[in-house]
């Protein structure tokens, strides 16, 4: 009998130790969120108070990317901490492989207690997945309003989009209102009890993990009602294109020319006639209701002391073109589409209104959250704890700074080419601190170099430059040595699922030239 209590006493106080020494951590996640949609980046117009706070209160990194700029494959990325290659998801339509591990599964094996409330979007499933204790989802792209009528702003065709409500741990449960609000509401429910027990100091707590999954800001963009042309009358300014002002700009791939006229280009932008500045305008009216979110979660742990030990991370899955480069949407490797906001604020263990200048990614988020869990990293994992880059001294201030690890001075970047959207073509890319090197595989074209110190906006394509030779050959030998060292060296190939968007605008511009020295007199020995 004493060996039974004192069995019982020595788990009970583990638990509690476990739960006030490992932090609770809320990941939030935005779709489509490109990394100066932000108030605090300096947005002429946008007003994101709650983002910002944990800016102002955490850590900012300025240089967050995406390893493939597109919704699944990022997430894929964000739960196993791998490439696209590794983990397998690259394109909308296709499920995670059963043999990967979610890195909420190891924090299962540790002790907390995991939620997902939101998008899943890895095929078409809204059903609970492995390493998560509480689940609540829907299928596909689900919908911002499940109502025809009720909304100000009226949407396009979105593929994907579904209406069949919720799954809440098994149980379908219709959407009544506003799908971020929606998404707000069943994460709180959650959160609450969890917040509450730990403010009590309830006996036999656990810590836990909540991943708040949003739809926002995925296009179509539809703010709620309350946000509904708040921006009408503020400036803007569209982004200038080869195509204005083609003295500006050097060695433009064809496929970017030519994608112009696509689903996905800003002449036939999802095969309408498409306001660009009302476009971006309710892109960020959509946005405000996320920052309402964010706000609602933070004041919430805020309020009953929980905040502090809590480690809060929040990041976009890819970001999103409106019109650099002639472009719609994301996929490709410019800054636009693969740079996004990360933020961490854990006040106990990272600095308060620093910002990291290292390259930083989404695989790099799993690795993260593990280290910060106190769980040993799985061997097969990509990233690495992004974290170590803003640890403050634990010293009480009378040692020095933590050093910080060594860090990546390039970042690898890959697209796999679609049937359904064909307009962008299969892309590997080193994304390094001052030059960035795009090499495209299986398409007669150009490849891209950009000194991104000079030409941030990346119109100078230095590719064919012979003051940049050797910068190229370079780039592509550590190209393929990074894609080497993760086995990368192979072409993932899927089953064609979904409908096919091919199609160009009549009357619209014609196919683009290759560019003047790509040709060369016949010549008689054929080399």
């Amino acid at each position: 009998m004493k060996w039974f209590l004192a069995t019982l006493f020595t788990v009970a106080t583990c638990s509690v130790l476990l739960a006030e020494t490992r932090p609770n951590i809320l990941l939030i996640l935005t779709d489509d969120h490109r990394w100066d949609a932000l108030g605090s980046k300096g947005h002429p117009f946008l007003k994101t108070p709650n983002l910002d706070r944990l800016v102002e209160e955490g850590v900012s990194f300025e240089n967050a990317f995406v390893t493939t700029s597109l919704c699944s494959p990022s997430r894929a990325s964000i739960l196993t901490g791998r490439y696209a290659h590794n983990h397998g998801v690259v394109d909308n339509y296709h499920a995670v492989r059963d043999d990967l591990v979610f890195f909420p599964q190891l924090l299962q094996k540790a002790g907390y207690e995991t939620a997902f409330v939101g998008k899943w979007h890895m095929g078409d499933t809204d059903e609970k997945q492995r390493g998560f204790d509480h689940w609540v989802s829907f299928k596909g792209q689900g919908v911002y309003w499940p109502f025809d009528e009720g909304l100000k702003v009226k949407g396009r065709y979105v593929p994907q989009a579904n209406r069949t409500g919720f799954n809440v741990n098994g149980k379908r449960i219709p959407q009544k209102g506003y799908l971020t609000d929606e998404i707000t509401n069943f994460a709180m429910r959650w959160l609450q009890s969890r917040i509450e027990a730990e403010h009590d100091d309830k006996e036999g707590r656990k810590p836990w993990f909540l991943y708040v999954s949003h739809k926002a800001v995925h296009a179509d963009f539809l703010p709620p009602n309350r946000h509904a042309f708040k921006y009408e009358n503020e400036p803007f300014t569209p982004p200038v294109t080869w195509a204005e002002k083609p003295e500006a700009f050097q060695d433009v791939p064809k496929w970017v020319m030519n994608q112009r006229n696509s689903r996905h280009g800003v002449e036939f932008a999802y095969y309408m006639d498409l306001d660009l500045e009302k476009y971006y305008k309710r892109y960020c009216e959509t946005l405000l209701a996320v920052d309402e979110s964010v706000g609602k979660l933070v004041e919430a742990m805020e309020g009953k002391g929980a905040l502090d030990n809590t480690l809060v991370i929040y990041l976009g899955d890819n970001g999103f073109l409106f019109g650099e480069h002639g472009l719609i949407d994301k996929r490709c490797a410019y800054e636009e589409s693969m740079r996004i906001p990360m933020i961490a604020r854990w006040p106990k263990r990272l600095q308060q209104g620093a910002k990291v200048k290292e390259l930083v990614a989404n695989i790099d988020v799993a690795p993260a959250i593990l280290k910060a869990a106190g769980v040993t990293l799985p061997a097969a994992m990509d990233g690495a704890d992004f974290l170590e880059l803003a640890r403050k001294e634990l010293t009480g201030g009378r040692g020095p700074a933590p050093t910080k690890p060594a860090w990546r001075k390039e970042l690898l970047y890959e697209y796999y080419w679609e049937r359904n959207y064909p307009q962008t073509p299969t892309v590997h890319a080193l994304r390094g601190e001052r030059y960035k090197y795009v090499r495209y595989h299986g398409v007669w074209d150009l490849n891209e170099l950009y000194d991104l110190e000079t030409d941030p906006t990346e119109r100078k394509n230095l590719i064919n430059d012979p003051a940049y030779a050797s910068e190229v050959e370079e780039m592509n030998k550590r190209l393929f040595e990074a894609l080497a060292a993760t086995s990368g060296m192979a072409i993932p190939l899927l089953e064609d699922r979904g409908t096919q968007f091919h199609h160009r605008k009549v009357g619209g511009t014609k196919g683009a030239p290759f560019p003047t020295w790509y040709y060369r007199p016949a010549g008689t020995d054929g080399k």
